[in-house]
């Protein structure tokens, strides 16, 4: 992605998990914002961190100085082990957090198709012992899987991005799922699954919420 990329072998419960961690360009004495994770769209369909929605996402943390960590879900590439309908995946993402963002360092999540509703899954499994500063979910996959709650104390941290002509994941599913806990959706107009000729915009959007 830059010169700061560095390749990872991380450890999961199904074994090596391949990783790649992008670093911001710092001032001298800067420090990065925080580490963010990046999950990627449904294995079985092609999903992999190197999706264009996915790297999208990262960019624009990098360009907001966070340390990004973008990796793949178990049978993955180079990650070890099988499918596993979201459990395990959800396994995947906090082992990639506990040991690519330790401590009390600041963390962000973000997740598309897919990776989002894993993501979901882990906040909540996170939450209140490791707060997420940031939380980007685009493409919520809500009408193929059981997307959890997002904190109530988390929505202003939260960005919810949908494309209104979504073929995979229709609009009306999303809402569903955002109506009762009363949490906002940014919608692109015109905007599909993958976001074709969307991704500058869609960037811009994540890149003005990790600002504000």
């Amino acid at each position: 992605m830059n010169k700061s990329t560095e390749r990872l072998t991380l450890a999961g419960a199904a074994g090596a998990i391949e990783a790649v961690l992008d670093a911001p360009t710092l001032a001298d004495g800067e420090q990065a914002r925080g580490t963010v994770v990046v999950a990627h769209p449904h294995p079985l369909f092609g999903g992999t961190m190197d999706n264009k929605v996915v790297q999208t996402l990262a960019r624009a943390f990098v360009q907001c100085g966070w340390r990004t960590v973008r990796f793949n879900f178990r049978g993955v590439g180079a990650t070890a082990g099988v499918y596993d309908e979201g459990r395990g995946e959800m396994a995947d993402l906090l082992s990639v957090v506990e040991q690519a963002a330790p401590g009390d360092a600041p963390l962000a999540l973000a997740g598309f198709s897919f990776g989002a509703f894993v993501t979901s899954q882990a906040v909540q499994a996170l939450w209140p012992a490791r707060p997420v500063q940031k939380l980007v979910l685009v493409g919520t996959a809500a009408s193929r899987f059981k997307v959890a709650d997002v904190p109530a104390e988390a929505h202003e941290r939260t960005l919810v991005l949908h494309g209104e002509q979504d073929e995979t994941v229709p609009l009306a599913s999303v809402m569903d799922w955002a109506r009762p806990q009363s949490l906002p959706v940014t919608v692109i107009p015109g905007g599909e699954h993958f976001f074709h000729g969307q991704l500058p915009l869609l960037k811009s959007l994540v890149v003005r919420h990790l600002r504000a």
